[in-house]
């Protein structure tokens, strides 16, 4: 099947508009047991050219990210990133709290105009981030939102080989935390971390030896207490027990230069 490559239309369109701040916003880390879900915000100068190489994170093997990675950084007028921890998406749910990750992201922008984020209509999103379009397979058409998917994609992979390196024997640094049998039989052997989201049904069926095709998105309804801390929750911050604290998280962004790359 023949690789997608995204365009610059939806971005002209907004430019020719007399729109200049455009972000493309994307996520990573949603279908995973375990780790924070990230999401980056980029926003490209109008007219620029396409970096060749770029497109749907998934559809790119590791080394093409980490290459793309620094070049985007560079080429970018800004690039924010956000996270929601483990505890908030057992709290609020991973439908939430990707949402979350999102504005976290885009306020770290340093303002923006316009918004294109990948997937269908998100309920409230306008009131928080403002005017905005979505795009179902935006990752794949939309070339912002391609580059914020590398983006996030590399600082959550990050994450999480960070993490196997506190939490050794989950194969975390090339699982990335989803439900593969490695991860799974690891969490039989030696119990969860915690940097396991508990509220999903497929850690439940995991420690009960179930391994049906489960769905990870089955989470429980958020309150509306938990909808009132989500609007109370605008900085982009992971401080709490099942998270990486600031510096860490820090860390992660800061990527190598195209010079340090070209230099080995």
């Amino acid at each position: 099947m023949a690789v997608i490559v995204p365009t610059l239309r939806f971005e002209r369109r907004l430019w020719n508009e007399g729109l200049i701040r455009v972000v493309g916003v994307d996520e990573v880390g949603v279908a995973p047991t375990c780790g924070a879900v990230v999401a980056a915000a980029v926003i490209m100068a109008p007219g620029c050219h396409r970096i060749e190489g770029v497109r749907d994170s998934k559809t790119l093997s590791m080394a093409q990210r980490e290459r793309l990675a620094p070049i985007i950084r560079r080429r970018a007028v800004a690039i924010g990133v956000g996270a929601a921890s483990v505890r908030e998406i057992d709290q609020i749910n991973i439908y939430h709290a990707t949402h979350l990750a999102m504005r976290r992201a885009i306020a770290r922008v340093g303002g923006h105009e316009h918004v294109l984020v990948d997937g269908n209509r998100i309920a409230g999103f306008e009131t928080a981030v403002g005017p905005y379009t979505n795009v179902v397979d935006g990752d794949a058409k939309v070339y912002s939102i391609a580059c914020a998917s590398v983006v996030a994609k590399v600082v959550r992979d990050r994450m999480m080989i960070k993490l196997a390196a506190r939490y050794p024997g989950y194969g975390w640094e090339h699982n990335q935390g989803y439900a593969t049998r490695d991860h799974r039989d690891a969490i039989r052997a030696m119990g969860l971390t915690p940097f396991h989201r508990r509220s999903f049904l497929a850690l439940q069926r995991t420690l009960a030896g179930d391994q049906l095709e489960l769905d990870l998105l089955a989470d429980p309804s958020a309150s509306p207490s938990d909808y009132a801390a989500l609007e109370r929750e605008l900085l982009p911050v992971m401080a709490d027990a099942a998270a990486f604290d600031a510096g860490d998280f820090a860390a992660l962004e800061r990527l190598p230069t195209e010079e340090s790359i070209a230099a080995g």
